[in-house]
C-alpha cells in the first residue's frame, strides 16, 4: 500500500472544511484525493488534531510490532511443546 502524501496537518483540514458543511465532491477535487479516501479519513481520524493523528498512528505501529513478536513467541512455543511431546 503507498503511503500517503498528505501530512496529519493536511488531513484535519480537509477533514474540518467537510465538518464546516462543504460538499464532499469539492473537497476532494480541490484536495486531489477519492471520495473513498475521504470517508476512510473521516472514520480513522474523525475530530482528532495533528497531534493525536500522529500518536494514533505510532499506538498502531507499536500494536503491529507486538503481534508479531507474540505470534513468533507463539510458534516457538508451540514447536518446543511438540519437541517435547515427541520425546516422551
Amino acid at each position: 500500500m503507498k503511503a500517503s502524501n498528505f501530512s496529519d496537518a493536511q488531513k484535519a483540514f480537509i477533514l474540518k472544511q467537510g465538518e464546516s458543511g462543504m460538499p464532499v465532491a469539492e473537497i476532494c477535487r480541490k484536495a486531489g484525493i477519492s471520495q473513498a479516501t475521504y470517508f476512510n479519513w473521516k472514520k480513522k481520524y474523525a475530530g482528532l488534531l495533528p497531534d493525536e493523528m500522529r500518536r494514533l498512528k505510532a499506538l498502531e505501529d507499536e500494536n503491529n510490532r507486538l503481534k508479531k513478536i507474540v505470534a513468533g513467541l507463539t510458534l516457538d512455543r508451540e514447536m518446543l511443546q511438540d519437541v517435547i511431546s515427541r520425546k516422551l
